[in-house]
């Protein structure tokens, strides 16, 4: 278990918006870079070249003609709009460029030359930028998008229709080490780890850190087909973002992007990082981490400490926690169909009307929502825990020298297997962070005891088989629902008080009340109702892979361990007869 130094602060003492550790703009990090981003280009073009002849075990011919393949096939298979209009060509004449170097004595430098000038054009394109006007304008943006996303709506006037400020950041719930993360801002570079189940993900974290936290404005990774679109591309070339093309394989443009990372982090730059790589298509809390850019982390420290220079680089784990996730639907579809082939069956969808367009929108302005943002300890690139001084600790409490990883006979030296090792510690230490700082909200909790409900009543069914099921065919008696949530907080409570878990406030109240704020706000957008009260006072839902993707928020947790349930379900009722008692 990671090392705690203090109890965590909870939500209600971290309500008030935080003051801005650096409020003046040009003194951040992200700032400073992109004030003379031609330079940093510079730099970060032999930067990456150095990196791509240690690392590669091929010669430059090879090294070019296996980039310029793919590249070809890429350009003619695959295109987007966000190309350049000299795509195609550009790799057709390299080609012919590549094969007239052969046949100079000088070969090898002009082979160098090639692969220079392409290291420069993906460094052109991945590099972004950071204009102080656009990110004032987003951070007022945001703020009106988000007091409509989280405030309820009446007509009596245009200001509560748009909620007020001060509602809006109360509905985005702080909790763990908040304190520590703002004091690690002032005292290195912070490269904080959320999960990740939304495309809301970037813009909330973004906006939270910024108007909420209170600290820097952080660079971040943007897939490049966002720029498809020039509003959204408008942004992203000017907030910070670095832009990666994953239709992308060849060894030159993938080492431009490792050294964006690293190099980026030596500058100070601070960095949200999805080590998940993608959103967690099944709703599952991540357990597989993409160990790539972790490992830029590591290598980054090396060479900070390699060069003298005073930049320790902190890692932060952060869950972010949904009552819903607007695409929900397509993510657990898309995870049903990988994983179950041809066990899954996917439901016909009706076509979209104008009359449910109408009822979406209209449950946008007349709803509400809470988010929940749980900052795990901090830590050093080993995993190690650091205080809110940044000083590295172990278990024992007792300081740690961080140079000392990096030695081999007294000396500074790169070793990559040792370096793989870190990495991989590193990230089994984020995802334990994530399991122990995850925030249960009251949705999780009823989808996770209805969907268990559902899975014991049909224990003779696979997974696929049950998320197929009519959902007309089934309902849950209150008595029934309010027994299995009620062992699963006994259990709950049992899991906080071991600091495994964190518990949001709604589930200090009766069960009853659980159950009524997990209806009301679970998959709050949805047209199809997760689960729902019929006339007969008898749970349903509308659509059981929703009330999987949401039951799965607590899938790794055992809880189900807690309820006998040969007791509770009489497991050889036909489900025909519409009730499970």
């Amino acid at each position: 278990m990671i090392f705690t130094f203090r109890i965590n602060q909870t939500a209600k003492e971290l309500e008030s918006t935080l003051p801005q550790i650096l409020p003046n703009i040009e003194d951040w990090p992200i700032y400073k870079v992109s004030e003379d981003r031609a330079q940093f280009i510079q730099e970060l073009n032999e930067y990456t070249r150095n990196r791509l002849y240690t690392e590669s075990k091929v010669s430059t011919e090879e090294l070019l003609e296996k980039t310029i393949y793919l590249e070809k096939l890429r350009s003619k298979n695959n295109p987007w709009k966000v190309d350049p209009a000299d795509d195609k060509s550009y790799w057709k004449e390299l080609e012919k460029e590549i094969e007239s170097a052969k046949g100079y004595e000088d070969k090898e430098v002009r082979l160098e030359a090639i692969v220079d000038r392409i290291i420069n054009r993906y460094n052109e394109e991945i590099v972004g930028n950071f204009k102080k006007k656009t990110f004032k304008f987003s951070r007022n943006f945001l703020h009106a998008f988000f007091k409509r996303l989280l405030n309820p709506a009446t007509f009596k006037g245009q200001k509560r229709l748009w909620g007020n400020r001060s509602q809006t950041r109360q509905k985005i719930k702080l909790h763990g080490h908040v304190d520590e993360l703002r004091s690690l801002f002032t005292k290195g570079t912070v490269v904080i780890v959320p999960t990740h189940f939304s495309n809301l993900d970037s813009i909330l974290i973004g906006y939270a850190l910024d108007a909420v936290v209170g600290v820097p404005a952080s660079s971040y990774g943007a897939g490049l087909n966002l720029l498809d679109n020039e509003i959204v591309a408008y942004f992203i070339n000017r907030l910070g973002a670095y832009r990666v093309d994953r239709r992308k394989k060849n060894p030159i443009y993938l080492e431009c992007l490792k050294s964006m990372a690293s190099f980026s982090l030596q500058k100070n730059v601070n960095q949200i990082f999805f080590p998940g790589g993608t959103r967690a298509r099944d709703g599952k809390l991540e357990e597989r981490l993409k160990l790539g850019l972790l490992g830029s982390m590591v290598e980054a420290q090396r060479h900070s400490i390699t060069d003298k220079i005073d930049n320790k680089i902190y890692v932060v784990p952060l869950v972010v926690s949904y009552h819903f996730v607007l695409e929900a639907k397509s993510l657990i579809d898309q995870y049903l169909r990988s994983t179950g082939k041809e066990k899954y069956t996917r439901s016909k969808e009706k076509g979209k009307s104008s009359g449910k367009l109408m009822k979406f929108l209209w449950s946008i302005i007349k709803k509400e929502s809470d988010i929940a943002l749980s900052f795990g300890q901090p830590m050093d690139v080993f995993g190690h825990a650091v205080d809110i001084n940044g000083v590295s600790l172990d278990k024992h409490g007792n300081e740690i020298d961080i140079t000392g990883y990096f030695k081999l006979d007294g000396e500074i030296k790169t070793v990559a297997q040792r370096e793989k090792v870190y990495t991989k510690l590193l990230g089994e230490k984020i995802v334990d962070s994530y399991k122990i700082n995850n925030v249960v909200l009251s949705s999780h909790l009823v989808a996770f005891a209805a969907f268990r409900i559902l899975l014991n009543s049909n224990s003779e069914l696979n997974l696929y088989d049950v998320v197929n099921i009519p959902t007309a065919n089934f309902e849950i008696d209150q008595i029934l629902l309010e027994k299995v949530i009620k062992k699963m907080m006994t259990a709950l409570k049992r899991m906080e008080q071991q600091g495994k878990i964190k518990l949001s406030e709604q589930l200090d109240n009766s069960i009853s009340d659980i159950i009524d704020d997990g209806l009301r706000n679970l998959g709050l957008y949805h047209p199809q109702k997760v689960l729902k009260k019929n006339k007969e006072n008898k749970y349903i839902s509308e659509n059981f892979r929703l009330l999987y993707f949401y039951h799965n928020r607590l899938d790794s947790y055992n809880l189900e361990d807690s309820v006998n349930w040969d007791e509770l379900i009489k497991r050889n009722k036909p489900i025909t007869e519409n009730s499970i008692l």
